[in-house]
């Protein structure tokens, strides 16, 4: 695929970003955030670590005050050129000194404190014994919508994302299934997924015959053979933000009930879209593709949620499950891919990502549904 690269975000948008998570923080009855790195760092400042250390870095954002990025001194010239940087106070700590001591001064010795989900246990445990009259919360149960709703800019990137999972899907179904090991045709996917810009290839799933009745498989040594419905989804990262799409595709001509599955499947991926509006609550997507699959008598062979949220990451809240209440938003992206798993048969599963608009929802893949086959 070809376009203009992406512009990319500015200390002015980072900045955005870090005042609206301490206001977060706030209203969620917090002191502060404690942000170690991985997704929520990148997101929040434009700064990934080269490498997985045991060493310190943390951001803290407490409401009120200027963000300050604590990492160790050997880390800090590369910290110093995040886009985010210029928004930030970085105080870098070096080795023999102690960098609980020095974050400790920056927290509410009594404070309750947002942290990120993957933080290390030992750096939480060291901030704990620094602080014995703090508290703490993952940031997932403390602020789940934190990333949730998307600007334009993200967006376009999730768009742009979305088209070239389409355009490998495109290119995927022209080639020869049949007589080949799932894990070839999961290395052609991976292959055109960063031949259309994709720099991470997070997943290439090819699960043929029975093995499309397990919703995880791994492509393995199967070979795909004539009569196989085969389920694809593959996903990634381009320019940051994720992708993920699924297709079931038949080598060969179908047979009346794996066209009537596949056919339901599609009923079901449509009645979860045309649920999407702002103000509906999440598990309305999941009942109403739900619904249309258990009516025909296939529900207990639907075993997943019928989505979850999608950005930096291509798993992320919100998760369009039953029992989740949170309400739509305009700018919200997530997956909606209901399915059916007939075990040690075949299994279909269809997805799409959708973003919210102002009425309605908006899809991100645009690939036929209808049941392709192929050779």
């Amino acid at each position: 695929m070809t376009g203009t690269a992406p512009a990319p975000f500015t200390a002015d948008d980072y900045r955005a970003r870090t005042e609206r998570a301490a206001r977060a923080a706030a209203d969620a009855g917090l002191s502060g955030l404690l942000v170690a790195p991985g997704p929520d760092l990148v997101w929040l400042t434009g700064y990934a670590p080269t490498a997985e250390t045991e060493r310190l870095t943390l951001l803290v954002l407490v409401p009120g005050r200027d963000p300050v990025l604590v990492v160790p001194a050997l880390e800090a010239p590369d910290a110093a050129k995040a886009s985010g940087a210029p928004g930030l106070t970085l105080r870098d700590w070096t080795d023999g000194k102690d960098p609980y001591a020095a974050t400790a001064a920056l927290l509410d010795a009594s404070g309750r404190f947002g942290i990120s989900d993957n933080a290390w246990s030992m750096h939480l445990l060291a901030l704990q014994r620094a602080l014995p009259g703090t508290s703490y919360a993952s940031l997932t149960d403390a602020l789940p919508m934190l990333r949730a709703v998307k600007d334009a800019a993200e967006l376009q990137l999730l768009a742009a994302a979305g088209a070239a999972a389409d355009a490998a899907f495109e290119e995927i179904r022209k080639v020869r299934f049949r007589g080949r090991r799932e894990s070839e045709v999961g290395a052609d996917l991976a292959g055109l997924l960063r031949r259309f810009g994709h720099s991470q290839v997070d997943f290439t799933i090819v699960a043929s015959g029975p093995n499309g009745a397990d919703p995880h498989h791994e492509a393995g040594d199967r070979l795909i053979e004539a009569g196989d419905m085969v389920v694809l989804d593959f996903g990634g990262l381009k320019d940051g933000y994720g992708s993920d799409t699924s297709r079931t595709v038949h080598v060969g001509e179908p047979t009346e009930e794996e066209r009537r599955v596949h056919d339901l499947v599609r009923e079901a991926q449509e009645a979860g879209f045309r649920a999407v509006r702002p103000g509906v609550a999440c598990q309305e997507v999941d009942r109403a593709a739900r619904a249309v699959i258990a009516d025909a008598g296939y529900g207990e062979y639907f075993i997943h949620r019928t989505g979850h949220g999608i950005g930096v990451t291509t798993h992320e809240p919100p998760y369009m499950i039953e029992g989740e209440e949170q309400p739509l938003v305009p700018g919200m992206c997530f997956s909606v891919e209901p399915g059916v798993y007939l075990p040690g048969r075949f299994g279909v599963r269809i997805e799409d990502i959708v973003t919210v608009t102002e009425d309605g929802g908006r899809r991100l893949n645009d690939t036929t549904r209808e049941l392709v086959m192929v050779d």
